[in-house]
């Protein structure tokens, strides 16, 4: 057994990072364990690189991008707002920019500066330890500590479990805390991706791979609904899978249930209503009035929708323009307009952004992030079951539960 310390973190991530930080700076001992050779390797790789680390809004904007777990969030996104993310970021010395969307970025653009800076913040007061949490160690309903992978026992008056989701594995998050928390006696409710890729039923999507579409409309309908339940204008990506990007990630998050019960659709010209579109075609068509068809599309659509348009849409490739009626033009704006896409599955939870699903909240006392089941036990971070729409809200559910449980632990409660 080694010496008692005031607190141990498991998981050196967004959570972990912040967490030891604030702890150690309210006069706990510190010992914050991380299994990967550097903390914070699921930072680096948010925001493609770039560390989207909040979004630059109020607390009512910030809880209606919350999913799940909004009501239990509401004294954690009191306790530490974005703007006081911003504020930790900057006073470390990382200058930050806000862009579309309220989204929050270094002005390096490099996500190693933000988790240079969180681990500094973190490592100047806390000790950081490499090793794997194990198993959590009770006593008569308390937490006493945490066994390692390597045979240590490391005893410890409170335990925090910010261990991350199980997406992205390579980096550290491969769903230890839900196991240790099952062994405390919490509840894990159902574990889904979320913000996550889409795997289409058509192969067409196959021929597109690497095409981005910039300024399109991605709808999705739940079978049987007349009003989408994603409708948003954004940039996306063609895989061999099926379709990625931002926007798709997005739509991912709506998408609770079974596959079939979804359709989605492209509008590859939401600038333009359908009868605008039909004048855009004829007036192309009489520029180019003695073309093949298969010709005349290059001024509406990249050059790798244009033969899958052209099959979709049912109109030989080889007819001149000008024998092109006025059915199979509406056919081709109804098509530009919705270009249907069937999901068949998301991705691997493994490729997900972020986990949905996780430790029951009923669980946790959300004043505290304390355990409502085991003395000296609290969760902080994506561990939980709680989650949010993409554009740097996740983070912000990290830091500010990462915030509440540091200053609440031992009774100290939150001193700003």
């Amino acid at each position: 057994m080694t010496k008692k310390t005031d607190l141990l973190i498991i998981g050196g991530g967004a959570a972990g990072l912040v967490a030891a930080g604030y702890a150690a700076r309210c006069g706990l001992d510190v010992i914050l364990l991380e299994k990967m050779e550097r903390p914070g390797r699921k930072l680096m790789i948010t925001g493609k690189g770039r560390c989207n680390l909040t979004n630059n809004c109020d607390r009512e904007a910030f809880l209606a991008a919350v999913r799940r777990g909004s009501k239990f969030l509401y004294s954690a996104s009191t306790a530490f707002s974005p703007q006081d993310v911003m504020a930790l970021v900057e006073g470390l010395g990382v200058p930050l920019k806000t862009e579309r969307g309220g989204r929050v970025f270094p002005v390096s653009d490099r996500s190693v500066d933000v988790v240079d800076a969180l681990h500094s913040f973190a490592g100047s007061r806390a000790r950081i330890m490499r090793a794997t949490a194990d198993a959590l160690l009770l006593d008569e309903g308390r937490v006493a500590g945490v066994a390692t992978l390597d045979g240590r026992r490391l005893k410890a008056d409170n335990v925090l479990v910010a261990t991350g989701g199980k997406s992205y594995p390579l980096t550290g998050s491969t769903g230890d805390g839900y196991r240790l928390a099952e062994s405390a006696g919490h509840t894990v409710t159902p574990l889904r991706p979320s913000l996550i890729p889409i795997v289409t039923r058509e192969n067409w999507c196959r021929e597109a791979m690497g095409l981005s579409l910039k300024n399109v409309r991605l709808k999705v309908w739940r079978t049987g609904k007349k009003k989408p339940v994603f409708d948003e204008l954004g940039e996306m990506l063609f895989t061999h899978f099926g379709i990625s990007g931002p926007l798709v990630l997005s739509a991912s998050a709506h998408m609770d249930g079974g596959m079939e019960a979804f359709t989605l659709a492209i509008d590859l010209k939401p600038a333009l209503t359908p009868e605008q579109l039909d004048a855009r075609i004829l007036r192309d068509f009489g520029e180019f009035v003695n073309r093949d068809f298969a010709n005349s599309l290059g001024a509406l659509l990249p050059r790798a929708l244009i033969p899958i348009i052209i099959r979709l849409c049912g109109i030989e490739g080889n007819v001149k323009v000008n024998q092109i009626t006025k059915e199979e033009r509406r056919r081709l704006v109804q098509l530009m307009k919705a270009l249907p896409l069937t999901p068949k599955a998301f991705r691997p939870l493994e490729e997900a952004v972020v986990t949905s699903g996780g430790v029951k909240t009923d669980e946790i006392d959300p004043r505290t992030m304390a355990s409502r089941l085991v003395e000296g036990l609290y969760f902080a971070g994506e561990v939980m079951d709680v989650d949010a729409y993409t554009g740097g809200y996740n983070l912000q559910i990290a830091f500010c539960t990462a915030y509440l449980a540091a200053h609440n632990i031992n009774g100290k409660g939150v001193t700003g």
